[in-house]
């Protein structure tokens, strides 16, 4: 019998995707990525560039430019197509564009005859995840956005760093959009298994200077301090979807924020948003409803109200 090998498809070759495609092998978690990209050229420098690193790497890996036909036995299939927002745009704001450019991607994927699991980085990453499944027609379970994987490790690191403790340790999560409007639900916030709140409570002289508003701010802006300084993010992205990337093609029923569909839990039907879910071989297997205050639940609510809005705008596009 033949032992299949993990084969990962790569939809762009920017920033984004090569990182991503450089964090999968880095980490062991294919022994195939292709790159598709418009520009041939830079698709095949970039799998060039990774391929030659895995020399010194301890996974053999196979890095290669490809096209569409290549993902018929593809696993894994990473979108990381599309614009970065500027400094003056949200990536509410460069809707128009990326759609544009996934209209070719699913038309392509349609005829590529891919049946595998998608995790889709494109921004605004929760509308195109959704805008994509509709599109192809395709089991909503098997299309994710990693959407707020990475601003849940930004709002860990500000947090670690408030509390000289380390980020490890704590467990936090940003839900709703990976955007502007999105939230951080701290009732169910943790560190070391205890609520912060209580944490807060019982040493007040320690923590009661917290600012939480103002961490939820740095966890959030996070992302526009690397593109402020140096015009993209990269590792944090590549190293977060080779996380959810482990969690499906190793099976590992690991919960983690990414943008699932949500078809009556938290209230909501019919939407892509950023909730804890466990993620395995068949993709989303479990949506996690955790407990939030009726405020915190209000700005859930919003900001699936304002990704609702904007997904049916990206149809009429």
């Amino acid at each position: 019998m033949r032992i299949k090998s993990r084969k990962v498809v790569i939809i762009g070759a920017g920033h984004v995707g090569s990182h991503a495609g450089y964090a999968l092998a880095a980490q062991g978690l294919a022994e195939e990525i292709v790159y598709i990209d418009v520009d041939k050229k830079k698709a095949k420098a970039q799998a060039l560039d990774i391929y030659d690193a895995t020399v010194y790497l301890s996974h053999r890996v196979v890095v290669k430019v490809g096209d569409y036909s290549d993902a018929a036995d593809a696993e894994l299939m990473v979108i990381a197509a599309g614009p970065l927002p500027d400094i003056n745009q949200t990536r509410m704001d460069t809707l128009g564009d990326t759609v544009k450019i996934m209209k070719d991607v699913v038309e392509n994927i349609k005829e590529s005859g891919f049946g595998g699991i998608i995790v889709s980085i494109s921004n605004p990453a929760d509308v195109i995840a959704h805008y994509i499944q509709n599109q192809l027609n395709y089991p909503p379970e098997r299309i994710i956005s990693t959407s707020t994987t990475l601003d849940s490790a930004r709002l860990r690191r500000a947090l670690s760093q408030a509390l000289n403790v380390d980020q490890k340790s704590i467990c936090a999560y940003v839900m709703g959009e990976h955007g502007e409007s999105q939230m951080v639900p701290w009732s169910s916030v943790t560190v070391a298994g205890k609520p912060i709140t209580q944490l807060i409570t019982e040493n007040p002289e320690k923590y009661g200077s917290l600012d939480l508003k103002s961490i939820a701010e740095e966890g959030r802006l996070g992302g526009w301090h690397v593109l402020e300084g140096k015009g993209s993010t990269e590792f944090g992205i590549g190293t977060s979807l080779a996380e959810i990337a482990r969690a499906i093609l190793c099976d590992e029923k690991r919960i983690l924020p990414v943008s699932v569909f949500l078809n009556g839990q938290y209230g909501q039907k019919e939407l892509y948003a950023s909730v804890p879910a466990v993620l395995g071989n068949n993709g989303v297997e479990q949506i996690i409803e955790i407990n939030m205050t009726e405020e915190e639940k209000k700005l859930f609510n919003n900001s699936c109200n304002i990704m609702r809005d904007n997904y049916l705008i990206s149809l009429k596009l």
